[in-house]
């Protein structure tokens, strides 16, 4: 099965950046579109930004276009995702999460392989 470990996240003031990382086990990375997600205090999880296995194709929540940049190292098995100018709402527990799916599917959520999450605080 595969497994994914997070990494990157941490404390900043708004208008700064992180990078997160998302490694993966496995022989198949390719063949896995990968997500992005989040979840603050008392909010549901949302969607974030999503890849396709090669590549390709990309998607944005609308509260992070232009600011967030999702990427993925096939040969390094590892996604990213270049986070710039962060505010005080992206405040939340990122988790990375994939599946043998297109980039459209990721976006419900409904995945099944998920990271432990790492935690993003943004101060003001």
């Amino acid at each position: 099965q595969v497994q994914l470990v997070e990494s990157g996240g941490g404390l900043v003031q708004a208008g700064d950046s992180l990078r997160l990382s998302c490694a993966a086990s496995g022989r198949t990375f390719s063949n896995y579109a990968m997500g992005w997600f989040r979840q603050a205090p008392g909010k549901e999880r949302e969607f974030v930004s999503g890849i396709s296995g090669g590549g390709g194709n990309t998607h944005y929540a609308d509260s992070v276009k232009g600011r967030f940049t999702i990427s993925r190292d096939n040969a390094k098995n590892t996604a990213y995702l270049q986070m710039n100018r962060l505010k005080p709402e992206d405040t939340a527990v990122y988790f990375c999460a994939g599946d043998t799916a297109d980039v459209e599917y990721v976006i419900s959520g409904i995945l099944d392989y998920w990271g432990q999450g790492t935690q993003v605080t943004v101060s003001s």
